[in-house]
């Protein structure tokens, strides 16, 4: 991980600072005016091809010219997500407002120019752009892509991209977290077309997009995941079995770990163990019981207060 901030450059210099040290040597983009006040900070950290960052700034315009691709060529497309402030991003008559749990594609051998607000905050990772056509070649008809806020998928996204800039991760947890990201990009990306159309990487990573989002569901079954997906329930359960589960090892695992997270949450202390059962989608207090105990050894009561005692 690597920081740059203004806060120890001289006033009068800091512009200039973040233009030559961040626009030009990190990103190859040139700037169009001088701000008044202007204050930033970035932290980025690459794995192999893989770059992420997140940035923080005055308001400021950046552009990436034809003479800085000549220069600098790029095989890659950078997905921003905005967290904070909107961003104004244009090509040519393509453009349009950035704003806050957006995403945006934009494709590196473009030209292009892109405002930020004040106090503007944005995550963004760069790949390359295999990462992106291999799944979604539709995406290559324009080179600016936003994302709405309420696109499906995208909430996972989000988190995605916040973890992804994370030092805790090795690069081969980055590199899976990377594929995950470009696939609900380009399910965010293909409304209109079916799900059963899509490539079988991308049909998997809706499923289990669909059922994390309904884990806490008691009603998720395979029946309930393809009728509003529009699979067949035979082809749910070709997809879960490329994934090296079935449907309901892979339900019970993902509800026991939510269980095991309220478990350990002092915030969630007052609650008992069936409540927290129930409330992550359990409606057979047996079962759960005997389930948790399989995985963890110890009833859910002693794995609690171990845990608690512990830490």
């Amino acid at each position: 991980m690597v920081s740059w901030s203004t806060e120890t450059v001289n006033e009068r210099e800091r512009f200039s600072y973040w233009r030559e040290v961040v626009c030009r040597s990190l990103f190859n983009v040139s700037t169009d005016s001088l701000p008044q006040n202007f204050s930033g900070k970035m932290r980025t950290r690459a794995s192999g091809q893989l770059r992420f960052l997140m940035s923080e700034s005055s308001s400021y315009q950046f552009i990436r010219t034809k003479r800085d691709i000549s220069s600098a060529p790029s095989d890659h497309y950078t997905i921003l997500m905005q967290m904070r402030g909107q961003t104004a991003i244009s090509e040519n008559d393509d453009q349009f407002i950035c704003q806050r749990n957006d995403i945006a594609l934009f494709d590196g051998r473009q030209s292009f120019s892109a405002r930020n607000s004040q106090d503007g905050r944005r995550v963004a990772a760069v790949v390359p752009h295999a990462l992106i056509n291999e799944r979604a070649p539709w995406l290559q008809e324009r080179s600016l892509h936003r994302l709405p806020s309420n696109s499906r998928f995208l909430d996972l996204a989000r988190r995605h991209m916040v973890r992804l800039i994370s030092h805790e991760l090795d690069e081969t947890a980055t590199t899976l977290l990377t594929e995950n990201l470009c696939n609900l990009i380009a399910l965010a990306s293909a409304p209109d077309i079916p799900l059963n159309s899509l490539q079988t990487e991308l049909q998997i990573e809706a499923l289990l997009a669909f059922c994390r989002q309904h884990i806490r569901d008691p009603r998720l079954s395979p029946q309930f995941v393809a009728g509003h997906l529009g699979f067949s329930v035979r082809t749910l359960h070709s997809r879960f079995e490329r994934t090296g589960q079935t449907f309901s090892s892979w339900l019970l695992e993902k509800r026991l770990d939510e269980c095991c997270r309220a478990l350990r949450d002092p915030s969630q202390v007052g609650r008992n163990i069936s409540e927290i059962a129930y409330s992550c989608g359990f409606n057979d207090l047996s079962y759960f019981n005997k389930a948790f105990r399989t995985r963890f050894g110890m009833p859910p009561r002693e794995w609690r207060y171990v845990f608690m005692t512990r830490h």
